[in-house]
């Protein structure tokens, strides 16, 4: 991880405690914190940090091999860094949207979309396997010729700024709405409601959903959580959970194809139709079948 994150965490920590002030004063109007929920959220934060500070080693390694066979010699002045800026979060939104759309990535994902709760704890309830997923997805940076470190700095940028969106405090920011990734697109983003359902992938921009498509504004009040939301917070549970429901599919799907839909297909996807992707709940939602009503994805 970028040292530019952990020179920060007193700021989270000091941003966090405020924001815990803040939801005391306003009560029953929003759901605030939970104890035993924090704390599983600042687990998975910290063990984020731990395998990141081993797994940034194999991603550094990775850039800088892909680097030796860059396309361009982009240098590190300032032209350089505005176009990192735009190339970083499009790599970011195509990671994002992946680890929704696969289900063996969305594994990976999933615990951060585990709180019932939305508050600046949860921008630290990080994966611990992602760290292993992720780094493919900005590989193509080193080969157009972005320097290693640079792309490590502007993942950490990214991070930075994604933190202060988890939070109900801050309504709407009026015209940046249309530009910027802000607190109103993050919490559709965490929404279980169907319409809200793998939208707004953006870091910092809300450009890249807007252009393709899975773009939708905060209207209704967000549900937060999973489809199917978890009774633990167990830390280790809240990681691994996803992956052993995979495991239990795949052992009980009954040929080759299905246990690969169980693995690569979007997460709620069935052989039997048993349960629905978000796709399938949308269309069933939008043209509702009299004879079957739509069941939610386990875990979405």
């Amino acid at each position: 991880m970028s040292n530019l994150v952990l020179y920060a965490i007193p700021a989270f920590i000091a941003l966090l405690v405020l924001e815990v002030l803040w939801a005391r004063r306003r009560g029953a109007e929003v759901r605030g914190y939970q104890p035993k929920d924090t704390a599983a959220s600042l687990t998975m934060g910290l063990g984020n940090v731990l395998i990141s500070a081993v797994t940034k080693l194999g991603s550094l390694a990775l850039f800088t091999f892909l680097y030796q066979y860059r396309l361009f010699d982009l240098g590190t002045g300032l032209g350089a860094w505005l176009l990192l800026l735009f190339a970083e979060d499009l790599c970011y939104y195509a990671f994002h949207r992946a680890h929704h759309e696969t289900r063996f990535l969305w594994a990976a994902h999933v615990n951060h979309h585990s709180s019932t709760y939305y508050n600046l704890s949860t921008a630290l309830r990080q994966s611990w396997t992602t760290p292993l997923t992720g780094p493919l997805f900005w590989a193509p940076l080193a080969l157009l010729g972005f320097a290693p470190w640079m792309i490590l700095t502007a993942q950490a940028w990214s991070q930075l700024y994604q933190f202060w969106l988890h939070t109900e405090s801050i309504r709407s920011l009026g015209p940046l709405e249309h530009v910027l990734n802000t607190p109103s697109h993050h919490r559709v983003h965490h929404g279980t409601n169907v319409e809200y359902l793998d939208r707004n992938h953006g870091g910092i921009f809300i450009l890249w959903d807007r252009l393709f498509g899975t773009f939708e504004p905060e209207r209704a009040p967000v549900t937060y959580g999973l489809t199917t939301n978890l009774a633990t917070f167990h830390p280790v549970r809240i990681a691994i959970h996803e992956y052993a429901a995979i495991a239990r599919d795949v052992r009980r799907a009954p040929t080759v194809a299905a246990k690969l839909g169980y693995v690569f297909a979007p997460p709620g996807w069935s052989h039997d139709g048993s349960t629905l992707t978000a796709d399938q709940m949308r269309a069933a939602r939008a043209s509702p079948s009299p004879h079957r009503a739509p069941r939610p994805s386990p875990a979405a």
